[in-house]
C-alpha cells in the first residue's frame, strides 16, 4: 500500500515549508492537482478508503488512520489519511504539514482550498475543518513532528 503514497512523499520531500504558496507552487509543479496523475492517485487513494484499508478509525465527522511513520522509506514523513465532515482536533506543526486533499462528496474545502495540495508552515496551529462536503485528506508531517493540542 505504501507505493499508493509514493508520488506525494517524494514530491513533499525536501519542499521548505517556511513559504505556504511558494512550498504549493513547487508541490505543484511535482504533483499538478488535475493532472492525468494526479486523477490517477485520487482514484486509488478513494479505493483505499472504501475498501476500509486508510482512515478505518474514529467517527463522523473525522475517520482516521496512519499509514506509515516517518522512516527512510517514507523520506522521514509519516503519512496519516483522514476524511472530514467537519472539525478535528487542535494540533501544532512543529516542522510543518503538507496535506492532499481530495474532494468526496459536495463542494469541501479545507483551510479555503478545493482539492490539491495544501501547505502549513512550521511552528502553525489549527483546528483542521473541512466544510461544504466530505473530504479525503492524506498528510505528510516531516519527521512525524505533530503536537495535540488542548482546545
Amino acid at each position: 500500500m505504501l507505493e499508493t503514497f509514493r508520488p506525494l512523499f517524494e514530491a513533499a520531500a525536501g519542499v521548505d515549508l517556511s513559504d505556504p504558496a511558494a512550498a504549493r507552487a513547487e508541490l505543484a509543479r511535482r504533483l499538478a492537482p488535475g493532472s492525468a496523475a494526479a486523477r490517477a492517485l485520487d482514484a486509488e487513494l478513494l479505493a483505499l478508503f472504501e475498501g476500509g484499508r486508510v482512515a478505518a478509525r474514529g467517527d463522523w465527522p473525522v475517520r482516521w488512520g496512519r499509514v506509515s511513520k516517518a522512516s527512510p522509506e517514507t523520506l522521514d514523513q509519516s503519512i496519516d489519511v483522514v476524511v472530514m465532515t467537519g472539525a478535528g482536533p487542535a494540533h501544532r506543526h512543529p516542522a510543518g504539514e503538507v496535506n492532499w486533499c481530495v474532494p468526496m462528496e459536495g463542494a469541501p474545502t479545507f483551510e479555503g482550498c478545493a482539492a490539491g495540495w495544501v501547505v502549513m508552515p512550521p511552528d502553525s496551529r489549527h483546528v483542521p475543518a473541512v466544510a461544504g462536503g466530505k473530504m479525503l485528506i492524506v498528510y505528510l508531517l516531516p519527521a512525524g513532528r505533530m503536537e495535540f493540542l488542548d482546545t
